[in-house]
């Protein structure tokens, strides 16, 4: 029996029987098969004979073999027959993570449990000296009760003759996949893993909050840390399984459940004062699994090569409703404070203060006026002209005057044109006309097609922007309040162009307020949509009124 002998049906060592080809790597085979004395299936590696790896192989499978972390695949059998090696590895159905991120990103809450949840398994086994070898997109799979594995256990980096590895090593390549789930980029050398390159600036990779809008600061903050060299904002990096994994218990809580069953650990946390980011992400009271069962062939080391797989369900942003952004601040849809005191005591404060205003209004007007009649040079010639435009920063407090705005759709993924005609419709001060987006299906994060949509609001000249107000239509919207990066007085064409400055995830139907965490001096003011509602049988935004306060 040779490497190419070996086809579907024939019996491998008088158990094995050969199902299908997973993958090949170098000449290497892996193969779909069923272990005919326990009645189950497994997944087999083998060598052709006289291949230089066996040796190689031998020895990570028998480092893999002493693994007891649950979330490895253990090494079940490795041998040799007539002359071929094989090595024969546990199977579990899923879905390796490079075909989930064909569909698009994860959410933050998804990619944090998914990368502290194989932090976890590094932690145990690097403190047995060992090491993974190969961690990757293809090495990790989601299983059909939505739990992770972790596949390949130094017998991957056997069959592509990159050595053990080391602890270092594992923990860079898990930075990788982090940043890739977040951003659907390729951090490293790419293209890879089906994956476009991330970008770069200044020779510097740009961290996730650059690339996606929506990302949580806390997980933008491990990733820079776990990539960046030396990390940005002098924070020291994170060169460890343990300090990586404590990092994420941080952000997405302790729990071994998936994502959708975490609310009461999350919830905990919070109290705990483990969750601190005004940005996190937080579980929907009942958000959807984080990857349904797949149909017919699944993969168990990330290697597969069939179409039988379903395009990944739906798996929506996890809710995020903190009390407060730290600056007092309360949400929309947090509850109101209980009113205390009498309502007679109410009403008399409240007839005093509207006395005072009025008093106070009288008093402008009236100064106002005799302003005005000090300027008058006894013509009317300049009587009913607009104040000269100022180049001077406009002075804060009330609502900014709008310019201009457009749709911003930009390219590649975007072909620019999201309903320019009704853009006006958002600030025209009428609650009853609104811009929408156009209509996507299958996904609220426009299909998968796109990072976001939204509308460029131009000022006419720089202004302290305090905070955004958004009237929205359609429950479950996340959206961003972004400024150009550098130069606020030029609106970039790209994403990259532009820099968050403020985030609200899931909003219901009503007003949303964007604030900054200090005035934003800025020209053009960017209302970027990152998620939007179900519309009857597709997905579209809608934007009713934005009123930008100085």
């Amino acid at each position: 029996m040779s490497n190419q002998t070996v086809s579907p049906g024939a019996l491998l060592a008088g158990r094995y029987r050969i199902a299908e080809l997973l993958a090949e790597i170098d000449g290497a085979r892996v193969w779909r098969a069923v272990d005919e004395v326990l009645s189950r299936a497994v997944v087999v590696d083998i060598l052709p004979v006289g291949d230089p790896r066996t040796n190689l192989l031998f020895d990570a499978a028998r480092r893999a073999a002493a693994a007891a972390d649950p979330r490895f695949l253990r090494v079940l059998d490795c041998d040799m027959h007539d002359g071929v090696t094989y090595c024969v590895r546990e199977w579990a159905g899923g879905r390796p993570l490079e075909r989930m991120l064909a569909t698009g990103p994860l959410t933050g809450q998804q990619a944090g449990w998914l990368a502290r949840e194989v932090s976890e398994a590094l932690e145990n086994l690097h403190r047995t000296g060992l090491s993974h070898g190969s961690i990757s997109p293809s090495t990790v799979v989601v299983t059909d009760a939505g739990a992770i594995k972790v596949v390949g256990l130094a017998t991957e980096a056997a069959l592509r003759s990159t050595g053990p590895g080391s602890p270092e090593h594992d923990i860079h390549a898990l930075g990788e996949l982090l940043y890739a789930s977040l951003t659907g980029r390729w951090p490293g050398p790419g293209p890879a893993w089906g994956m476009q390159p991330a970008p770069f600036e200044h020779g510097r990779l740009l961290s996730p909050r650059q690339v996606r809008a929506g990302v949580p600061r806390s997980l933008d903050d491990i990733c820079d840390r776990l990539l960046s060299n030396p990390p940005r904002h002098h924070t020291p990096p994170i060169t460890s399984a343990a300090g990586l994994s404590a990092a994420l218990s941080g952000v997405v809580g302790s729990s071994h459940e998936p994502p959708n069953q975490m609310d009461e650990t999350v919830q905990v946390a919070r109290q705990n004062g483990s969750i601190d980011d005004a940005t996190q992400v937080v579980p929907q009271t009942t958000p959807p699994a984080l990857d349904p069962t797949p149909p017919a062939y699944q993969s168990s080391n990330g290697h597969e090569t069939h179409s039988a797989y379903s395009t990944a369900a739906e798996t929506r942003p996890l809710r995020q409703p903190p009390p407060s952004n730290g600056n007092g601040r309360r949400r929309a849809d947090d509850p109101k404070p209980k009113p205390k005191g009498s309502w007679g005591g109410r009403i008399l404060i409240l007839l005093a203060v509207l006395a005072l205003l009025s008093v106070v209004a009288m008093a402008q007007f009236l100064l106002k006026g005799a302003m005005n009649n000090d300027q008058d040079d006894g013509t009317d010639s300049g009587a009913g002209k607009p104040p000269a435009t100022s180049t001077t920063p406009s002075a804060t407090g009330g609502p900014a005057k709008i310019v201009s705005a457009k749709d911003f759709d930009p390219p590649p993924d975007g072909n620019g044109n999201e309903h320019p005609d009704d853009v006006g419709k958002s600030y025209d001060g009428k609650q009853d006309t609104s811009w929408t987006t156009m209509s996507y299906k299958n996904k609220p994060n426009f299909g998968g097609q796109k990072e976001g949509v939204g509308i460029i609001y131009d000022l006419g000249e720089p202004t302290a922007v305090s905070k955004v107000l958004v009237a929205l239509k359609g429950d479950e919207t996340s959206l961003e309040l972004m400024v150009p990066k550098g130069d606020t007085s030029k609106s970039p064409t790209t994403v990259s162009g532009w820099t968050p400055v403020a985030t609200e995830e899931d909003q219901p139907e009503g007003t949303t307020t964007l604030t900054p965490s200090a005035p934003t001096q800025t020209q053009y003011v960017l209302v970027w949509l990152t998620k939007i509602p179900k519309d009857g049988g597709g997905y579209r935004g809608e934007i009713s009124e934005v009123t930008i306060q100085k």
